[in-house]
């Protein structure tokens, strides 16, 4: 016995109906500030948490880590040490300085984060034919006036807004940038010569443009204290700055060599002296069509443009190496060499032996 399915179709419809009135009466969902921000990268809170997600991680995305430089580390903790001696000697007072953090950015955005007032310093490297950026905020700056004219201990910093810097601020502040760029140079020495000069004192971003804006480059935050002042200094390194010595900062230790190993040198150079080669003794050398070539038969005779008492050349495949006279000893044809061997020719063996 079969039960009626009408009832059933409409209680499915109805239901079906109160489905859809329930979803037209939903309201649509609106996302706030905090999950926008979110969803852009674009965080109000910490900077360094502050686009590593959303759109602007998938931006930034395209920006070399500095990680990839491991030897960069090294050398800025290098840079650490030494700058704490000689500020110390600077100032005659207890400086501390620690590195806070190394990033990679762009230089337009870094240039529109700098907050002023500060004075940019534009230094140049030398050797690398390019140009970086150390940049003083207001607070280090009134720290270094208050502590090299004699400041009292304990009081804070006197900041006064609204004014451009004055002449003996500059001076001073220009006076300690150069000791910062002596200790950059003996920072690098390790890896390479470098000369860390100082080119102008820029008091607005805008002038300080050494790179363009969508340029990646390493940006390195200092804390330098001075019991209960202090301020930060950060340094600003273009990759293109970095470019020439690019090998060298990504060894993981001082003096690594890539791709070379010094028994596998050894054994080919060993090896190598006590290779046979063959060596020709050539009198003289003709080009001659191929169809002539194809025709020569027993007995014709070649015309050379030498005589029977020219010196030969000696070959071995491509490369020649001496010359000398074509003579007889005993049984045998022997060639005396009169030149010693090619200078380019040894140098070619050796740099081959890896004993150049």
């Amino acid at each position: 016995m079969s039960a009626d399915p009408a009832p059933a179709a409409e209680e499915w419809a109805a239901s079906g109906a109160n489905d859809g009135a329930e979803e037209a009466q939903t309201p649509e969902r609106i996302l706030n500030q905090d999950e926008i921000d979110s969803l852009l990268g674009f965080g109000l809170g910490d900077d360094d948490a502050s686009g590593k997600t959303g759109v602007r991680a998938i931006i930034n995305s395209t920006l070399v880590s500095y990680e990839r430089l491991p030897m960069l580390e090294i050398v800025f903790d290098r840079l650490v040490r030494l700058m704490t001696t000689s500020l110390r000697n600077f100032t005659s007072d207890n400086v501390e300085v620690s590195l806070d953090q190394i990033s990679s950015v762009r230089f337009g955005d870094y240039l529109n984060s700098i907050p002023l007032p500060a004075i940019i310093a534009v230094f140049r490297a030398e050797q690398l034919d390019n140009f970086g950026l150390a940049t003083v905020d207001s607070s280090l700056i009134y720290s270094i006036v208050d502590v090299l004219l004699g400041g009292r201990r304990g009081g804070t910093a006197t900041r006064i807004e609204g004014r451009p810097y004055t002449t003996i601020e500059r001076m001073l502040v220009t006076r300690m940038i150069e000791v910062v760029l002596q200790d950059a140079k003996q920072a690098f020495a390790p890896l390479t010569e470098v000369t860390f000069s100082l080119d102008r004192i820029e008091t607005n971003p805008r002038f300080a443009a050494i790179a363009r804006p969508p340029n990646a480059a390493i940006l390195v935050k200092l804390r330098i204290d001075m019991e209960d002042r202090g301020g930060r200094l950060e340094l600003l390194l273009p990759y293109a700055t970095l470019e020439p010595i690019r090998k060298m900062l990504l060894q993981q230790f001082m003096g690594e060599k890539f791709g070379r190993d010094n028994i596998w040198e050894g054994h080919l150079a060993s090896e190598l002296w006590a290779t046979k080669v063959e060596v020709r003794a050539v009198l003289d050398e003709h080009k001659q069509p191929l169809r002539k070539v194809l025709d020569l038969k027993v007995g014709d005779t070649l015309m050379l443009d030498v005589g029977p008492d020219a010196p030969v050349t000696l070959k071995c495949g491509a490369v020649d190496l001496s010359q000398g006279r074509v003579g007889r000893m005993g049984q045998s044809l022997a060639v005396r060499i009169e030149r010693p061997i090619a200078q380019a020719t040894q140098q070619a063996v050796m740099k081959l032996g890896g004993r150049s």
